[in-house]
């Protein structure tokens, strides 16, 4: 049995509690919040799955090197200078980052990859977004690794090519669509996600991946490919 503890007591960590009380191969080894004690909840797992705030990334980073754990981490809004410490991090452990936990989403980052290096810089992009009314980052993160990931394609260093268009309205949990487009033709790619549980799905089933893995920086994408 594989102990997930879990940093984060908000609605992404209560989903994946729920999802790991259902599981029959792994389990919870504790919910860390505010005023509870991150070291014993670390030590007594075998894995970390972070969905907490940015400000509390040096904590969590510091306490799974200390404790020599794997972590998955789905923390959005990181500044530079915290991803730098992340990549850091997993030349000691492994370590699970993406913005988006969906595989749903790792398979469209691939096939817009691929799609942006076929098609090149003649096809105007454009990357449009709807999260819940809740949500404070805009662009969202995941729409942030699909532009990135058509700039890479492209050679491009940044991601100013790309046209990204954001909407925060009710309870939706994030509806993403990719459209290249020339003069001629236009190509879409489109993913909608009707439950949170999907991210809390993928984030499980990284945890379980990582405990196996030698140090290094992953994505969702190497779960499947």
């Amino acid at each position: 049995m594989i102990r997930v503890a879990i940093a984060g007591a908000g609605r992404m960590g209560q989903s994946i509690a729920s999802v790991l009380d259902n599981h029959g191969q792994l389990e919870c080894a504790g919910i860390w919040g505010r005023g509870d004690d991150l070291d014993a909840i670390v030590a007594d797992a075998h894995v970390l799955i972070d969905f907490s705030l940015p400000e509390a990334n040096d904590e969590v980073i510091g306490t799974v090197l200390r404790h020599r754990k794997p972590l998955v981490c789905g923390v959005s809004g990181l500044s530079g200078t915290q991803m730098a410490k992340i990549e850091e991090a997993a030349a000691s452990i492994p370590l699970v980052y993406d913005r988006n936990m969906s595989l749903g989403i790792a398979v469209l980052e691939r096939a817009v990859r691929e799609a942006a290096a076929s098609l090149g810089a003649d096809f105007e992009v454009r990357i449009s977004e709807v999260h819940h009314v809740h949500k404070k980052d805009a662009p969202s993160g995941t729409a942030l690794n699909l532009g990135e990931a058509v700039a890479a394609a492209r050679g491009e260093t940044g991601t100013g090519s790309v046209e990204f268009t954001s909407e925060r309205r009710g309870e939706v949990p994030g509806d993403h669509e990719v459209v290249m487009a020339s003069p001629a033709e236009r190509l879409t790619f489109a993913h909608s996600v009707t439950t949170r549980e999907v991210f809390a799905d993928g984030a499980v089933r990284a945890a379980a991946w990582v405990v196996s893995q030698p140090p290094g920086f992953y994505r969702m994408r190497d779960l499947l490919f």
